[in-house]
């Protein structure tokens, strides 16, 4: 059930007109009331011929005019307006049923709490089987203004408990991280100008987009405007930016003039303050060595930067760790948009969906210590400028690595009670599976093609038993075993050892909820085996450096050097 207050208005005539009117598209039947404050003492004008509606709303506007008739200043805000509606899905509820809830969503909303005598004028109208109109003038009998301050999220709660006592489909509560829902006017507006979407969404979409493109607030709004979106800044005397907001061509109000919306009106982490907090954050001092080691190419450098955001999610705690990832997740999603802008053009639909369904996950009411992202968005920044089409191999691994990434996001999320967060994530985990498959499918087509000899493969398949016992029999199983295989033979010939690998490979992704282990294992040791012979001393400095951005501190796992054997021959191996 959904209450969704209205800003508030002066015209009570004008509002009673549209609820017993036949609405834009005569979808209004048998408008009539369902209930109404205690002195309500006049005949509905939805059932009797001879009440109208401008007797009904100089009775609801009463106390506004005997108080404005004795203050100077007069009240022009005191229509309170809360359309709330039952979900497709639940039953038909009587008009008795409505006017109980009605009274309990007035009573939440602080218009008439229970056993106020001296409370608002209010009534409900009911004109469609699946919702009521509640209408109230907000001066009180005694000419005091009603406390309604945070009245929304009462009115939430309220409706959250009217779900359980009537069994009807219930919502997850709200937590304000939410982005506004699109008006009527504003939905109507766009199907008549033939726009897919309102003007807020699509401005809401192109900023995200541009996102990962700036390092600073001004570059952003630089960006915008090189894209033709109109951009209305507000500067302080200094010429400092302390606000701002875009418009989108053609979108003109009835006097022909351009109309802006205020970033934090199209989401609430769009606003400038935030905006600064997520793009001008200080980098943190690397190791020299590990500049020099850096992964060769943005795509590299994505994948490797969210090994990080795989152990801080993993091993998070709370207070300081929980800010760390939430900044991780908040630049997952600026990476996934990145990637997206960049994908192969039979990747790019699943990736868009993905980056639009997690954008509601980079947000919760835990503040984001931006600065522990800094890695990990400088390689989001990194593939939105500089990067170029990538080599299959390298983007089905940073595929698979975000797919992981969102999967422990929506965990974690699910974890601290996020209950809109941890479902953005999954909805955005079935675009990005459907992203991995498609990204892998040529890859495993070549490796299967190259099958090792049989008793290669029983080689291989004993150093899967050794390397993962509790796993190796779905991952031999797995249709994606030949491909994984070749891999394996391939990547010992450079000088790895496959049951290490495979060690390593399970070790940062958890293989249980895998679908096809395999496949996951194969996208994880394509990125890893990728240079024949790691360097122990520059492969420990990079974890240290990787680690104490993301953390502060070093941690114990950081300071050990990766074990790397050196190359063996097949034909000289033991077998087991």
């Amino acid at each position: 059930m959904i209450a969704a207050i209205k800003p508030t208005g002066s015209n009570t005539r004008g509002l009673l007109a549209y609820l017993y009117g036949p609405g834009r598209r005569d979808e209004h039947l048998d408008p009539h009331l369902v209930t109404g404050f205690a002195m309500l003492a006049m005949p509905d004008p939805g059932r009797d011929e001879h009440a109208t509606l401008t007797d009904l709303a100089r009775h609801l506007d009463e106390p506004v005019r005997l108080r404005n008739s004795e203050f100077g200043k007069p009240v022009t805000d005191h229509v309170w307006h809360c359309p709330v509606r039952a979900a497709p899905e639940d039953r038909h509820l009587s008009d008795t049923e409505w006017g109980e809830i009605a009274q309990r969503i007035v009573s939440a909303a602080g218009i008439a709490p229970d056993g106020d005598d001296l409370a608002c004028r209010w009534i409900a109208v009911r004109h469609a089987d699946d919702h009521i109109h509640i209408l109230a003038t907000t001066v009180r009998e005694d000419g005091r203004r009603p406390k309604l301050h945070d009245s929304g999220i009462r009115v939430g709660d309220e409706c959250r408990q009217i779900e359980k006592d009537y069994g009807l489909r219930r919502l997850k509560k709200g937590d304000r991280t939410a982005g506004r829902r699109p008006a009527q006017a504003e939905m109507h507006k766009a199907e008549r100008l033939g726009w897919e979407q309102t003007s807020r969404q699509w401005l809401q979409d192109r900023i995200r987009a541009a996102i990962p493109h700036a390092t600073s607030a001004e570059e952003l709004l630089a960006y915008l405007e090189a894209d033709d979106i109109l951009v209305k800044p507000r500067r302080g005397p200094s010429g400092d930016l302390l606000g701002y907001a875009v418009g989108r061509p053609g979108d003109l109000n009835k006097d022909g003039e351009q109309i802006y919306h205020s970033g934090g009106k199209i989401a609430p982490d769009l606003t400038l303050p935030k905006l600064k907090a997520r793009l001008e954050t200080t980098a943190p001092e690397e190791h020299p060595t590990a500049r020099r080691n850096r992964p060769t190419t943005p795509w590299h450098q994505a994948t490797e930067a969210l090994d990080a955001l795989h152990t801080q999610i993993t091993h998070t705690s709370t207070g300081s760790g929980d800010a760390r990832t939430q900044a991780h997740i908040t630049v997952l999603g600026e990476l996934i948009e990145a990637t997206a802008q960049k994908a192969p053009a039979d990747l790019r639909n699943q990736l868009h969906a993905a980056s639009k369904t997690f954008a509601r996950a980079q947000r919760s009411q835990i503040r984001a210590e931006d600065r522990a992202a800094h890695t990990l968005r400088t390689a989001a920044r990194d593939i939105a400028n500089t990067a170029t089409s990538p080599d299959g191999s390298a983007f089905a691994a940073l595929v698979a690595a975000m797919l992981w990434a969102a999967i422990l996001a929506g965990r974690w999320h699910e974890a601290k009670g996020h209950a809109h967060q941890a479902d953005a994530a999954r909805q955005a985990v079935q675009h990005l599976q459907s992203a991995a498959d498609d990204a892998l499918a040529p890859l495993l087509t070549a490796l299967e093609s190259r099958r090792p000899t049989e008793e290669t493969c029983r080689t291989l398949a004993s150093d899967a038993r050794a390397a993962v016992p509790e796993h190796a029999e779905r991952i031999l199983a797995d249709p994606g075993w030949p491909g994984l295989a070749t891999l394996l033979a391939d990547a010992e010939a450079g000088g790895h050892k496959p049951h290490q690998l495979l060690k390593e490979a399970a070790a940062r992704r958890e293989l249980g909820t895998a679908h096809r282990p395999a496949r996951v294992l194969i996208t994880r040791i394509q990125h890893t085996s990728r240079n024949p012979a790691p360097n122990r001393r520059a492969e420990a400095a990079r974890l240290r450096s990787t680690t104490a951005s993301a953390f502060g501190t070093p941690s114990p796992a950081a300071q050990l050097p990766t074990t790397t054997a050196a190359p063996t021959s097949r034909l000289s191996r033991p077998r087991r």
